[in-house]
């Protein structure tokens, strides 16, 4: 059953566009013909989860299953939630506005340690039990465990930390899917779809979900006092395979959002997995091996994904975007057949060893992109412990080549508290910095400026650091340091991670199922969006008194103080060696670890012995590019690297040159109707930008250093306000028939804003916001008290002879104006009345001055009036603006 989310998704709420699911390329498969029904249910606010590139991929492979249907719901923001609750209405799919419980399953991504939280929040709004315990229970109160459809959906996790170590949120999930979800998520849909057509119980759908490999059901296993987990019956796997897929860029085509996200592009995956081997980084280790993306499929999804979704702009998506050999070739190709239509590449962090010219040549465009490098340490001893495998030189080589290249500004990432660190490495941040500087000076250019990020050392499960720990104090030492230091560079912007949620991070990352507690706990004591900066200090409070609560403080504070340092243990080792006494300390890295029983591929003892070379600060090669690493990922399960080698770099075809030539007006009037009354002017405004993409048409570009298309809209429409009388005006560089223009557009606008008219005017005419003089509106307005149509009539009637109503008004720069409303109102008109039970309603027509100088009569204005002669309170319930009336 559909909940009735137009009496929650209103004007008065944040960003209302963000629960419609009527995107640009969403997928609405018929609900009474899908035997499974997915929901893919992002732990975060839409603007992030919309525009999560996974979540975009598994939500059209699902969606391209036979009989398999696949919605999506997000974390809504604290004003939607609110309403949720007060009126008991269950957290709803987006797009089928139904309940989540009516689904058969559904899929969190976990890609953050203290984001469970959210999950808990979201199914809590849904009304659904939060662990598979109390689910099962609620399953079985009415007698005999019934078949899927009449029970709480099944609930999973994926992600990055999911499959890291679910240990810390395993009461909480039916089961976990390990790794790469392309192929694993339709073997699940299947293996449930022949499960509810059998009349399985959970129990046994559970059992079949745990054969296949890259499943892991948490109830099937117990955890041993030592933290190690262990299956409880014989026919479940001791070991869990971390699943691994092929990238599909044209599954990457999808969901063009009407609210503006944040990655708001298009962006293509062109290498999954890193062998770089960097000994912090657990995607690094949990993504091997390296697979290249054919060139040819990149550049084709490219083109199709520009053209499909009217972005102009694109990202090239890998752990290490510059290891892909193609990326010089791939990017100038699409920059050329892409170079007549304002179109920017951007890319995330990249090497800054292999940045040169060629890839230069390729990011941004007329709007030159942000760049940015992590050397991650600022001395090349901690490079190598760290296996950066980057040499000083080569740090400013790439530095050097960005700056003669045009960048005045670059990002930096580097991370403090690495094991092996002293005082001199962290200073050598601050002195890495000031000699870039120093070697990017030039006459007639600006100084190099840097924006520098600096995060505290976390250590991550099978990483060869995930025996290491920083204490908390020592944190806050080494940021007072570089505070110190920094306040003596200019040019410089230094951000640092909150130390606090750091150590959060740390021990619940690294927990066991004990901790499944401490999550609820935390979420009941106010935790969730704990990454976002202005919920910290809740977020912390929260966390802490939940650890207390557990009795697990003492286990956070050996968190704080730093349990181990490898380094000092290595000196202790030697220490005690000398003196021929046994070593002892908190760790040693034979004892059981919680994720023992999820097979990544990597051998646990190559991790010990990478470790032992991180001591000796020895580098080890990527195994991409040279000799094997033997770190046991490689064979049959995860098959091996895929390196694809650079086809020839096209030659540059030049950048784009906006045509600023205008030869055609055209003045379209347009509506703004149903769901699009809930998009926001400025969305409108992106979203007419993409129209004319995808439709091909010859816009004309204003010039300058950012030249925008040439689209004016005559006046901003209030949110929530619907309207059949909208205009703007479009300038061409080739003439284009009206009605063959006016196809083209209604073909790629969404059904909620139509074409009503289209005329060519002369090239020389005003725009329409010069020639704007008056509007007509429908407004419809509650009186609180019973009135009569003879009431509302001589109300309307006292309006219309009076000369005089002041107002006052306050200005932008907060001086009071008293204006007379009167002067401002032409047609004033009660068009009907109606009463409900608590309410008299009416329907007003009224014509106001719209001029662009302020002079202008508002809605809310003739409420003012209305209270004047009439001496009560009326409530505006809904505006419609009939049209725009032009000066002529």
């Amino acid at each position: 059953m559909a909940v009735a989310v137009e009496k929650l998704i209103t004007s008065d709420i944040l960003k209302p566009g963000r629960y419609l699911g009527n995107e640009r390329l969403a997928v609405h498969k018929p609900w009474d013909t899908a035997a499974i029904r997915w929901v893919l249910t992002y732990p975060e606010v839409y603007e992030v989860g919309a525009s999560n590139l996974g979540h975009i991929i598994l939500y059209n492979i699902l969606n391209a299953q036979p009989r398999q249907l696949c919605d999506r719901a997000y974390l809504p923001g604290k004003d939607l939630a609110a309403k949720l609750r007060e009126t008991n209405t269950p957290l709803f799919a987006v797009e089928s506005k139904r309940s989540l419980t009516e689904f058969d399953i559904l899929g969190f991504s976990l890609s953050y340690e203290l984001g469970a939280t959210n999950i808990l929040e979201m199914l809590d709004l849904a009304g659904i039990p939060l662990t598979w315990r109390e689910r099962q229970k609620a399953g079985k109160a009415g007698g005999e465990f019934t078949n899927l459809q009449s029970q709480f959906p099944l609930i999973f996790a994926g992600g990055q930390t999911a499959t890291s170590n679910p240990e810390p949120y395993a009461d909480f999930f039916d089961f976990i899917a390990l790794g790469d979800g392309e192929e694993l998520l339709p073997e699940i849909g299947l293996v449930l779809q022949e499960g509810k057509q059998a009349g399985l119980s959970r129990e046994h759908l559970l059992l079949d979900l745990a054969q296949i490999p890259g499943v892991y059901v948490p109830q099937f296993y117990d955890m041993a006092e030592d933290g190690s987990v262990h299956p409880r019956r014989l026919d479940v796997p001791k070991r869990i395979l971390r699943r691994v897929a092929t990238p599909i860029p044209a599954y990457s085509i999808g969901l063009v959002p009407y609210v503006e996200t944040v990655h708001d592009r298009l962006t293509i995956e062109i290498r999954r997995g890193c062998t770089r081997g960097c000994r912090f980084c657990q995607p690094g280790m949990l993504t091997r091996p390296a697979r290249d993306v054919e060139p040819d499929r990149v550049v084709d999804a490219i083109e199709q994904g520009m053209r499909a979704t009217g972005y102009n702009e694109f990202s090239l998506l890998s752990l290490s975007c510059s290891d892909y050999l193609s990326l010089p070739a791939v990017g100038m190709e699409i920059k050329n057949r892409l170079k007549n239509e304002n179109i920017s590449l951007t890319l995330p962090s990249q090497r800054v060893d292999r940045f040169d010219e060629n890839i230069a040549n390729i990011v941004g465009g007329t709007r030159q992109g942000g760049l940015t490098f992590a050397p991650e340490a600022g001395t090349q001893r901690m490079r190598d412990i760290v296996n950066k495998d980057l040499t000083n030189e080569e740090l400013l080589r790439g530095v050097k080549t960005a700056w003669e290249q045009g960048w005045n500004k670059i990002k930096l990432y580097f991370m403090i508290g690495l094991p092996g660190e002293t005082d001199i490495d962290v200073l050598g941040i601050a002195e890495t910095v000031s000699w870039l500087q120093q070697e990017c000076r030039g006459k007639g250019r600006k100084p190099l400026n840097f924006n520098l990020t600096i995060s505290n050392f976390t250590p991550k499960p099978h990483t060869p650091f995930q025996w290491h720990s920083v204490s908390t104090t020592e944190f806050k030492r080494k940021q007072n340091l570089l505070r110190q230091e920094f306040r003596r560079i200019k040019g410089v912007k230094v951000n640092f991670t909150d130390v606090r949620i750091s150590a959060m991070e740390d021990f619940v990352g690294r927990g066991d199922r004990n901790l499944g507690k401490v999550v609820r706990r935390a979420w009941e004591l106010g935790a969730g969006m704990d990454s976002w900066y202005e919920n910290l200090d809740q977020a912390f409070s929260a966390w802490g008194s939940a650890i207390a609560q557990a009795d697990l403080d003492w286990k956070y504070r050996q968190v704080e103080n730093g349990e181990w340092n490898l380094f000092d243990a290595e000196a202790q080792k030697v220490k005690e060696a000398e003196e021929n006494t046994p070593l002892r300390t908190p760790h040693s890295l034979g004892i059981p670890l919680p994720w023992d029983h999820i097979d990544t591929g990597i051998d646990k003892k190559w991790l010990q012995e990478d470790l032992q070379r991180a001591l000796e600060a020895a580098i080890v090669p990527d195994c991409s590019f040279e000799g094997c690493s033997h770190c046991g990922v490689c064979g049959i399960d995860f098959g091996h690297n895929v390196v694809i080698e650079s086809p020839a770099i096209p030659k540059f075809a030049g950048e784009f040159v906006p045509n600023t030539s205008k030869v055609q007006r055209l003045r379209v009037w347009f509506g703004k109707q149903g769901n699009m009354a809930l998009v926001s002017h400025l969305d409108l405004i992106r979203l007419f930008d993409r129209v004319v993409r995808r439709a091909g048409l010859p816009i004309a570009f204003t010039g300058g250093f950012h030249p925008m298309p040439r689209i004016s809209v005559a006046t901003a429409l209030a949110l929530g306000a619907t309207s059949s009388g909208e205009i703007a005006d479009f300038e061409l560089t080739v003439p284009v028939a009206v009605d063959a223009f006016r196809e083209q557009l209604v073909r790629e606008m969404p059904t909620d804003i139509p074409i009503y008219n289209v005329e060519q005017i002369d090239l020389k005419t005003l725009a329409a916001t010069q020639l704007l003089e008056t509007a007509e509106y429908l407004i419809t307005v509650a009186a609180f008290e019973e009135v009569t149509p003879i009431q509302w009539q001589e109300w309307i009637d006292t309006i219309k002879v009076k000369d005089e109503l002041w107002y006052e008004h306050t200005t932008k720069s907060g001086k009071s104006q008293l204006i007379n409303l009167r002067d401002r109102l032409f047609e004033l008109e009660l068009v009907e009345t109606r009463k409900s039970i608590a309410e008299s309603i009416s329907v007003i027509r009224y014509v106001g001055s719209y001029r662009q100088d302020s002079f202008l009569l508002r809605p809310e204005q003739i409420l003012f009036m209305l209270g004047m002669v009439a001496s009560g309170e009326f409530q505006l319930l809904h505006i419609h603006r009939n049209r725009l009336i032009l000066r002529v």
